[in-house]
């Protein structure tokens, strides 16, 4: 990697960033690919993702990291599209009907997206219908990502992921379920293919799911 990039993957995982847009120029000006550029950062996301799950660092730093991240995509974002996009694909991503935190998900969107997805995020309490129906608009969609962070709205979660299992699509998109009270084994028994417990996990489960 070249000692520009490198600058960039410490200011990303320092989270600066009021000073990353400009690096990720820089970078470019430097002769840097859009697609070298982002994979320069996701990189620095996952080491950050990593640090994360071995306590190193915390919630606020993640979010930190993962906003700085984002101001960088964002002067990549037309460039990679003239080049046909390096994009994991899509996830649809939303809280669950009845719950209306939004945290932890909001946290789980940025760390998606900072692994080279696009996230539509649907906010909060999400009608199971919606999900559905989001999907139907975007049938490119690779996962459908739903959250509970509630125990009174783990029955509501169970009904979204039965009606995404009654749908024709479901064998061509992946269901991820997480939140505080969710199990392993809850979304086994409810029908999802996978359930991570944090953020960082639910970026690298998602990029496993699609490979």
């Amino acid at each position: 990697m070249s000692a520009i990039l490198e600058e960039l993957a410490g200011l990303v995982a320092a989270g600066k960033a009021k000073i990353v847009p400009g690096k990720v120029q820089e970078a470019l000006d430097a002769g840097e690919t859009p697609l070298d550029t982002l994979n320069c950062m996701i990189g620095a996301m996952d080491i950050v993702g990593e640090r994360f799950k071995n306590n190193e660092i915390f919630v606020p730093e993640m979010l930190i990291a993962a906003r700085a991240m984002k101001k960088g995509v964002d002067v990549l974002k037309p460039l990679l599209a003239e080049e046909g996009g390096a994009n994991a694909g899509k996830v649809i991503i939303g809280t669950v009907a009845g719950d209306l935190h939004d945290i932890g998900k909001n946290l789980v969107a940025m760390m998606i997206e900072s692994a080279g997805f696009e996230v539509i995020d649907l906010g909060v309490d999400v009608p199971a219908e919606k999900f559905v129906e989001t999907y139907r608009e975007n049938p490119d969609t690779k996962i459908i990502a739903c959250s509970a962070l509630l125990t009174t709205t783990m029955p509501s979660l169970r009904d979204t992921v039965a009606l995404i299992n009654e749908q024709d699509f479901r064998g061509n998109v992946k269901v991820m379920i997480g939140g505080a009270p969710i199990t392993a084994e809850f979304a086994a028994e409810i029908g999802a293919d996978a359930y991570t417990e944090d953020a960082a996990s639910a970026a690298a489960k998602a990029k496993e799911l699609v490979a």
